[in-house]
């Protein structure tokens, strides 16, 4: 995904553990838009809607994005509370991430 978005222009950080993400969100400014995996290690099913919570609290106006392939109505109901822009089946094609991310970003206002 890194390289598709970054092949279309994107600026993109990537994050390999929840501890480098949270780094990556403490060390920068406000990102456009923020994807995180719901599973964001085998060990904890639900931090990527955890990582998020924080950008929503640090940085309202970015825009998030929760990607999974573990939907389910409790999932989408916890993201639609937290004010999650988009929640995104890994099913989706990459040109579909990459147009959403775009039109979330449009969405971002102005510094």
């Amino acid at each position: 995904m890194r390289e598709y978005l970054e092949h279309r222009g994107f600026r993109v950080d990537c994050a390999s553990s929840p501890a480098e993400a949270e780094a990556l969100l403490l060390g920068q400014g406000a990102y456009d838009v923020v994807i995180a995996d719901l599973r964001l290690s085998a060990a904890d099913a639900a931090g990527g809607l955890r990582l998020l919570r924080r950008v929503r609290e640090r940085h309202p106006s970015t825009r998030t994005v929760l990607l999974t392939a573990y939907g389910s109505p409790e999932v989408e109901a916890e993201a639609r509370r937290l004010g999650i822009d988009a929640l995104v089946a890994k099913s989706h094609r990459l040109a579909e991430v990459a147009s959403l991310v775009l039109s979330l970003a449009a969405a971002v206002p102005e510094a």
